[in-house]
């Protein structure tokens, strides 16, 4: 009898853990789809990053092309709006930081917002810092920059908050010289 009693205790447990077996594999199975459905779709990784051709920017034009969705000015600026730029003092500055995702941390000097030493190139994002509207370029606004008409937000050549509602500078993406005629944006 003792025999017989330990072969029902060894199947229940046997059944119990194939039971519970089942089930784990079973939620995995269901729930595989919820959490992969969460992953970035093939178009927006395509997006993830942008080759722009600049060799046929004039100097003093700037070209706007759009990357994950929004506006980004590439502009190639005169000798005056990097002169105006690198002339305005820090502590006239609304926002002091430079917002610059390739220079993390830095002050919002014109030479931590272009894009390379003599500042020629500048390239941000085309979207106002207050309610995310896109400024007005070419030397609109009150500072030579771009201008905001929604709320009345100044950006000056180097594209930082002069005055207006806006809290922060425009910020200035991930971009690097692949050569001299072709800038990656991501």
């Amino acid at each position: 009898m003792s025999h017989a009693s330990d072969n029902a205790g060894t199947r229940r447990d046997f059944l119990y853990v194939a039971t519970a077996a089942t089930g784990a594999v079973a939620t995995g199975a269901a729930v595989w789809p919820l959490v992969d459905q969460m992953n970035p779709s093939a178009d927006v990784l395509a997006l993830a990053a942008v080759e722009v051709a600049v060799g046929d920017v004039e100097v003093g034009t700037q070209i706007t092309v759009k990357w994950r969705g929004k506006p980004v000015f590439i502009r190639r600026r005169t000798d005056e709006e990097i002169e105006s730029a690198r002339a305005t003092a820090l502590k006239d500055l609304p926002d002091q930081d430079s917002r610059n995702a390739n220079a993390e941390g830095t002050d919002a000097s014109d030479q931590n917002r272009a894009m390379d030493e003599n500042g020629e190139w500048l390239v941000m994002m085309g979207v106002c810092t207050h309610l995310g509207c896109v400024p007005l370029g070419d030397g609109a606004g009150d500072f030579g920059g771009w201008f905001c008409p929604c709320h009345g937000s100044h950006y000056d050549t180097s594209g930082r908050i002069r005055r207006g509602p806006a809290p922060e500078n425009l910020p200035v993406p991930v971009a690097v010289f692949l050569d001299e005629e072709t800038i990656k944006l991501g």
